[in-house]
C-alpha cells in the first residue's frame, strides 16, 4: 500500500500576527514547515509528499526547504482561499502517482510523532477514514459573551488533530463534490458518509497558532 502525504501550508496565520505566516518562522535553525516534512520523511511508508503553498510564498518555502533533498518531496503547488480547496489542489497533484492512502497534516504541526503517523496509517488498513485526536477531559461551558451559561457534556467529544488519513480515491471524490467550506478533512469525509475513527493524538502535537505557541515550540527545541 503507498500512502502520499498532503502538507497543508497555505495559510496566512493572522492570529499570530506579523507579517511572514507561522509555518515559516524560525523555531530553531528549521521552521515549522521543515519540521514537519522531516517528520514524515522519517517514516519508510511514505510513497510521496506534496506541499501545498500560498501562490505568494515561494521564496519563504524554498529557503524553508533547505536542506530537504529527498525525491519523496514533490514541487508545492498552489493552494485556494479555503483549506479545502487548498488540499483537493493537494489532491490533484497526487492523482497520476495514484496513492492507495493519502494523509492530510497542519505545516503548523512541527512535533507530530512517529507513533502518530504510524496509528493512522495502520487504521487505514481497516477504515476508509482516520484521524489522530484527544477527547476531551476538561469541563465544557456555553457562555454569553464571558458570562458562564450551562454546562456542556463532555462525552464522546473529541479534539480533531492531524495527520487525517483516507483512502486516496474516495477522499478526492469527497472533495470534488464539496463546496470547499469544511473546517477539515474529517468534515469533508463524513459529508459524503465515509467511516472515520480516531487514533490518539498527543499534547505535544499541538498546532502553532498564537505567539504563545511559538515560544513554546522554541523553548522544546532549545
Amino acid at each position: 500500500m503507498s500512502t502520499a502525504v498532503i502538507i497543508v501550508a497555505a495559510g496566512r496565520g493572522h492570529r499570530m500576527g506579523g507579517e511572514t505566516p507561522k509555518q515559516y518562522l524560525p523555531l530553531d535553525a528549521h521552521s515549522a514547515l521543515h519540521h514537519s516534512v522531516r517528520a514524515f520523511l522519517d517514516r519508510p511508508q511514505i510513497s510521496q509528499i506534496c506541499p501545498v503553498i500560498h501562490p505568494d510564498d515561494a521564496g519563504l518555502y524554498t529557503k524553508a526547504m533547505t536542506g530537504l533533498t529527498d525525491p519523496r518531496i514533490l514541487a508545492p503547488v498552489a493552494g485556494g482561499d479555503t483549506r479545502a480547496t487548498s488540499v483537493l489542489a493537494g489532491l490533484k497533484a497526487l492523482k497520476p502517482h495514484a496513492p492507495d492512502h493519502v494523509l492530510i497534516h497542519d505545516a503548523a504541526r512541527p512535533f507530530v510523532s512517529p507513533a502518530i503517523i504510524d496509528a493512522v496509517c495502520e487504521g487505514l488498513q481497516k477504515v476508509e477514514g482516520c484521524c489522530a485526536a484527544l477527547p476531551v477531559i476538561d469541563a465544557l461551558w456555553s457562555s454569553n459573551g464571558d458570562i458562564a451559561q450551562s454546562s456542556i457534556p463532555r462525552d464522546g467529544l473529541w479534539r480533531a488533530q492531524t495527520p487525517q488519513g483516507f483512502h486516496f480515491a474516495k477522499l478526492y471524490a469527497a472533495h470534488l463534490a464539496h463546496d470547499g467550506s469544511g473546517a477539515d478533512d474529517v468534515a469533508v469525509a463524513r459529508e459524503v458518509g465515509m467511516r472515520v475513527r480516531f487514533v490518539l493524538g498527543s499534547d505535544e502535537n499541538y498546532k502553532i497558532t498564537t505567539p504563545q505557541d511559538l515560544a513554546r515550540a522554541r523553548a522544546a527545541l532549545a
